[in-house]
């Protein structure tokens, strides 16, 4: 297996990238290789001053780089040989199993759908992202800002797409499917809620469990929370909030130390032909390294061909 990551993107890189490198080196197995995609040179210098060998990881050098600024469209077309286009390029060539930035999301996204491209079948691929639980265990929130515009169909595929997830890559049994609305009751929600709903309803490909509210975000009332990418983004950000505020007002708290973005590494881009994950932009070493581990996670349970056939 070789795991791509793109050391020039995030807005500490390439130190903490490179230092997210090392410290997932050490949790991967023999068979598993991290190939470093960016200035090599730099690189080596970071790796020298940590007395960490280079022979640990291959490297595909390069020094140009998407800015978190650029237009990803423009940029994805006009610098093939930034950090992340050649990552795509290894990924769609077989060169790598799975790549992994922190870098420019929406060029990410565009990335993914130009050079592996959505699965046949699926509408729109969606971001996910987790949400602790208030108890124990963790939930899937898709989409959180790949698709802020949607119709009733893309939120049935998100539900496929949730599912499958939590089931192989977190080894969750039979997970429970929400659709996110302003109300519990099946004829709530604007438009698209209400022909999603009956939509969800009908499936047989996963366990739906009815409408939640934003009060059952952190519950254990579904394992997977499906929403439009718009709303998706609000809640994810939101979330995000509390760890900040926590550390600030000094709360020293079990859950909303769930809530540190660290823990959980990146988020997956679901409904494409290969494992891509999008890092948060300020990710320290310990995201990087856990974006790494999540990546080698997507490729072993097979997560991709299992939304392939659930497409099929």
């Amino acid at each position: 297996m070789k795991i791509g990551l793109d050391i020039m993107g995030g807005d500490f890189a390439p130190k903490a990238t490179v230092l997210g490198a090392i410290e997932a080196y050490k949790v991967l197995s023999a068979n598993q290789k991290l190939v470093l995609i960016g200035d090599k040179e730099q690189a080596l210098s970071i790796l020298h001053e940590n007395n960490f060998s280079p022979d640990n990881f291959d490297f595909v050098h390069t020094t140009e780089v998407i800015g978190m600024g650029e237009h990803p469209t423009k940029a994805v077309v006009q610098k093939p040989n930034s950090s992340i286009s050649l990552g795509f390029k290894l990924l769609k060539e077989g060169g790598i199993d799975a790549f992994s930035s922190a870098g420019n999301s929406g060029a990410m996204l565009v990335g993914a759908m130009f050079s592996v491209k959505a699965i046949p079948g699926v509408l729109r691929p969606a971001i996910t992202s987790v949400m602790p639980k208030l108890e124990e265990g963790l939930g899937i929130l898709v989409d959180v800002g790949a698709n802020a515009d949607c119709k009733p169909e893309y939120l049935f595929q998100f539900g496929v797409f949730g599912s499958l997830f939590a089931q192989y890559v977190y080894n969750i049994s039979n997970p429970r499917v929400a659709l996110v609305n302003i109300g519990e009751e099946e004829e709530k929600g604007n438009l698209l809620c209400q022909a999603a709903y009956p939509l969800m309803k009908e499936s047989t490909q996963f366990n739906f469990v009815g409408n939640a509210e934003g009060r059952d975000m952190f519950s254990d009332l579904a394992d997977v929370f499906v929403c439009d990418g718009f709303t998706g983004n609000v809640m994810l950000k939101f979330a995000e909030s509390f760890y900040v505020i926590s550390r600030k007002k000094k709360i020293k708290d079990d859950f909303f130390d769930k809530f540190n973005y660290e823990q959980y590494g990146g988020s997956p881009i679901l409904g494409v032909n290969a494992p891509v994950v999008v890092g948060h932009g300020i990710s320290n070493a310990e995201a990087i390294k856990n974006m790494v581990v999540l990546c080698r996670d997507m490729v072993e349970s097979g997560l991709t061909e299992k939304i392939k056939l659930a497409f099929q």
